[in-house]
């Protein structure tokens, strides 16, 4: 069966507007943080970024040594993929729910309801796309994103960040010279 997201047929109902602050882009969570905000065991994380599904906004690993910074966006579909997962969708129909979050602004996610039939993800962005599909028989369960959006902030927002490190320019590519670019940096 190929992976399907629908998007349910646009209806007249208003989107309600949920106004949120976007995290800055200088820092970013590490893996532990990022798997306790989402509620993923370590080995889910370091699998999900290796094979594409969620990767660090803020800082991919580069080698032994560095750590993958997550930013709030990445940390926020990690908690809708393992929603998604909990409910029995399979790993494939949740790379095209994903793709789909991913290509829609930050402000479109607020105002998204993700509903599953148990094998297909359908995208509603109003209460009436939501009701349209429950009627037909499609819809078992829902995320709404706006709340998992709120669960998140309200996680982070106690839990530490990490500021992005400045990059060492590529004239310094001796390792002498690049300890002394990261002492002055600190």
């Amino acid at each position: 069966m190929e992976p399907r997201l629908d998007v349910a047929p646009a209806t007249t109902a208003e989107p309600v507007v949920v106004q949120h602050q976007p995290e800055p882009e200088h820092v970013g969570f590490r893996g532990p943080v990022a798997c306790g905000a989402a509620g993923i065991s370590y080995r889910q994380l370091d699998y999900w970024a290796r094979t594409g599904l969620v990767e660090p906004s803020v800082r991919s690993a580069s080698g032994s040594g560095t750590q993958r910074l997550y930013g709030f966006r990445d940390i926020l579909l990690l908690k809708v993929v393992k929603r998604l997962l909990d409910t029995g969708v399979s790993l494939q129909n949740i790379r095209a729910a994903i793709d789909h979050l991913r290509s829609r602004g930050v402000e479109d996610l607020t105002n998204l309801t993700l509903m599953s039939d148990g094998a297909s993800v359908y995208a509603c962005t109003s209460a009436d796309e939501v009701i349209d599909l429950v009627r037909g028989g499609q819809g078992v369960f829902g995320i709404a994103v706006g709340r998992v959006w709120e669960e998140v902030e309200g996680t982070l927002a106690t839990l530490p960040t990490e500021p992005m490190e400045p990059t060492v320019t590529a004239a310094a590519t001796d390792e002498l010279s690049m300890r002394r670019a990261q002492r002055h940096a600190g």
